[in-house]
């Protein structure tokens, strides 16, 4: 796993040992970021990359020009494996890796511009997670499509294999009187 492009192209990554971490493959991130990049939702931007396994949806953000990243991950060993990844991409700086439950950070009530959502397949959480996060655009990866609920809405789909991508923005007409 590397770095698909930007400051720190070709940059492996490490991944947790075992199998709990399900890292995005470089095809599947690369088409998002491009996708992403051209809607212009990446420059300057503050970044929340939740469910972070190892980091490398955040680090591509970073790579691309992206302000700043929190990472969040309640696991010890992903975290570990940010901190290497982060600093091994020199992006120690604009980083801030937190060690605890998705949910939990959320409370924390910060708006980002750009979230990145990677939870486990098994999550079924969504419409909390949704409910919590304060996001100008949310990334989310799962094995099926996911209902974004009311005051969002889905602006590209797309399915690589088993995994399904979805970008969610919010719904100003649903703001509006």
């Amino acid at each position: 796993m590397r770095v698909v492009a930007g400051l720190a192209k070709g940059r492996r990554l490490v991944a947790p040992p075992g199998l709990d971490t399900r890292p995005t493959s470089d095809r599947v991130r690369e088409a998002t970021f491009n996708a992403l990049e051209s809607m212009g939702a990446i420059q300057d931007a503050v970044v929340l990359d939740l469910f972070a396994g190892t980091g490398a949806l955040g680090i591509e953000a970073l790579s691309r020009g992206a302000a700043a990243c929190t990472f969040v991950d309640a696991d010890r060993r992903c975290i570990e494996a940010i901190e290497t990844n982060v600093d091994a991409c020199g992006f120690r700086a604009q980083a801030t890796i937190v060690r605890t439950e998705a949910l939990v950070f959320l409370r924390s009530d910060k708006h980002v511009d750009l979230a990145l959502l990677d939870p486990p397949y098994a999550f079924g959480d969504w419409h909390l997670l949704f409910a919590a996060l304060d996001a100008g655009l949310a990334v989310i990866e799962s094995d099926r499509p996911v209902d974004p609920g009311p005051g969002r809405r889905t602006v590209r789909t797309k399915r690589y294999g088993g995994t399904v991508v979805a970008i969610i923005a919010p719904d100003t007409a649903a703001k509006e009187p």
